[in-house]
């Protein structure tokens, strides 16, 4: 991932705004390492800080048209970015890079080319023709985007808040799949997928058109000119994203550069779930597998960075960054910029826990529709903003434009969780790859129970927390919450401690409202909750809070909101972590 700033017409040409936007521009340089740019003209001012995929010799930005009339500023990667370039026969390229296709694009069709685009991207494009310019941002909101304004007029753009948060008057997340043009001054939708509208699908499940769709999206994505790998928890989503890569990888030039040995990446405390299914999955695919530790110290003692760098204050976000943003780390330092991730099966395919209580599938379809409509602001905001933390690329094939037309446009009866006729969450997904002559996964890795990736890195991690947040945040504190925080007013102090963090480096009232609120059980929205009434005295979004569900869940017991103590109960056999070595790597 790349950091992008724009500031436009901000009536200053000066050279003290030039040091202005270079020094906020530097506050993205984690996104990217590789190389710094801006570009100037009057009081229009595009910066860029590049982490170098593709085209890594060449591909410097901002990048330009033929005449250097049309100027660019690009977060992400267009995987279809050859096939259009043979619609421009007409026009010189300048770089490899698969972003300059965007400028040659605008010029040829104006402003109506970004569906054209399949990828994940942010970009700002300037035309010094008549100094219009337009922003756009991906269909899901899978690269970070926001949009401010200054009291000057200015127009701001940036990959991450505190870019733009201290020189703006007001700012907001700019919606995925919309595009702002300055002719309107106005935002437009330009993602508008026949799921969009919620109305409830028909076609009858086809696992191998599920299963090819699936297949295209992974490989697309194996456009690279740097070492890269797959993150691994040995689930289902996670399991499938490698194997389909390793199946792929020995035909892609990729492996003609670095190899066609296959790189895994898994993080969790001592003796986790994930560590142990990773490694079974891992040994069964044949990759290189590392395993990084972490203890449950590690994690608190980072969550302040994880706050600075992930741009909110949401519990379950949170929870899940910490692990995330550690491995991340750990994987740049061993030389891999680019990974594989499984994010958006869940959201897709309904698999959450909490599906289980779905009453119809009218129900089960608009929630999976509300949930990837808010994936920006979830989990595409953990996987890019974690990975970004470090310089490192995370790419997330279940949220390829053309899979989740297919899969979203299958009648959701199929989607249904039917455990009296064996079909557990996501048995769409699992059945599409039961393959019994040439299988891509174990059987019981192809049907593993959901976990959530904070749950997965092992139970004492959330229970720590819980723990660390109950020293510094007192029941009187909790008591005077909602007039300290009225907006979204924390209920726990797990949530109070992330919100007191939070506010330190973002006080303005714009940026906590970007991000979302509502109660929520195992990751449910707040309609879903609706769908069983117990569900309303055990509100935490860990899939162990899916009574009656999972496997390992809480035991129910009602919380206290006066004193935000959930104190769950465990009910599992796994080892209690009391002390174990600092974070470790074994490969």
């Amino acid at each position: 991932m790349c950091g992008i700033l724009a500031v436009l017409g901000c009536s200053d040409d000066s050279q003290a705004k030039r040091v202005r936007v270079l020094e906020l521009s530097r506050r993205l340089k984690h996104r990217g390492p590789d190389w710094s740019g801006l570009y100037h003209q009057g009081d229009y001012y595009l910066s860029h800080q590049r982490l170098a995929i593709v085209d890594p010799a060449s591909g410097d930005q901002p990048l330009f048209n033929e005449n250097k009339k049309i100027v660019v500023t690009v977060n992400g990667e267009i995987y279809n970015h050859e096939e259009l370039r043979k619609r421009l026969p007409n026009h010189k390229f300048h770089t490899g890079s698969d972003c300059e296709v965007i400028a040659h694009l605008y010029e040829e069709y104006g402003e109506k080319f970004v569906d054209m685009l399949d990828g994940m991207f942010s970009f700002v494009l300037l035309d010094t023709r008549d100094n219009s310019f337009i922003a756009a941002r991906d269909a899901i909101g899978i690269t970070s985007l926001y949009i401010g304004w200054g009291l000057d007029g200015s127009v701001w753009i940036a990959s991450e808040l505190k870019a733009l948060n201290d020189d703006c008057e007001h700012f907001e997340t700019f919606p995925p799949g919309h595009l702002y043009s300055s002719k309107e001054s106005a935002l437009r939708r330009w993602y508008n997928p026949p799921w969009f509208s919620e109305a409830i699908p028909s076609t009858p499940y086809d696992l191998l058109a599920l299963r090819r769709a699936f297949e295209n999206a992974v490989v697309k994505r194996l456009m690279t000119d740097v070492p890269f790998g797959v993150l691994l928890s040995g689930g289902l989503d996670s399991s499938l994203v490698a194997s389909i890569t390793a199946r792929h990888l020995a035909d892609t030039k990729a492996a003609k550069q670095w190899g066609s040995q296959l790189h895994s990446f898994c993080v969790g405390l001592e003796g986790s779930p994930d560590l142990k299914a990773g490694k079974e999955v891992a040994d069964y695919l044949g990759t290189v597998h590392h395993e990084f530790h972490f203890t449950v110290q590690d994690g608190i003692d980072a969550i302040e960075d994880v706050i600075y760098h992930i741009e909110t204050y949401d519990v379950t976000t949170i929870r899940a960054s910490t692990p995330m943003f550690l491995m991340s780390r750990k994987i740049k330092s061993l030389g891999v910029k680019m990974v594989l991730s499984g994010e958006g099966s869940d959201e897709v395919f309904g698999g959450y826990l909490y599906f289980h209580k779905a009453p119809n599938k009218e129900e089960f379809h608009r929630e999976t529709c509300r949930k990837i409509k808010a994936l920006h602001q979830y989990d595409c905001l953990r996987a890019n903003k974690a990975t970004s933390a470090w310089g490192l690329e995370a790419r997330v094939p279940f949220l390829d434009k053309e899979f989740i037309n297919i899969a979203m446009s299958i009648d959701p009866e199929w989607k249904m969780i039917k455990r009296d006729e064996g079909r557990i969450e996501k048995w769409v997904l699992r059945r599409a790859f039961d393959d019994e002559e040439n299988p891509y996964l174990p059987k019981h890795i192809l049907y593993r129970q959901k976990e959530q990736f904070s749950d997965g890195v092992g139970y004492s991690w959330i229970d720590g927390l819980k723990s660390h947040a109950e020293l510094h945040v007192t029941n009187k504190m909790m008591l005077n919450a909602a007039h300290i925080y009225p907006h979204n007013t924390p209920t726990t102090k797990e949530a109070y401690y992330y919100r007191m963090i939070f506010e330190r480096f973002f006080p303005q009232n714009p940026a906590r409202l970007t991000v979302p609120g509502g109660a929520s059980v195992a990751c449910s929205t707040a309609k879903a909750i609706e769908w069983d009434a117990s569900w309303s005295n055990n509100l935490d979004p860990s899939g162990r809070a899916a009574l009656g569900v999972h496997l390992s869940a809480y035991e129910q017991k009602l919380s206290s909101v006066a004193n935000g103590n959930l104190g769950p109960n465990i009910i599992d056999n796994l080892p209690r972590l009391i002390s174990v070595p600092g974070v470790a790597i074994k490969s």
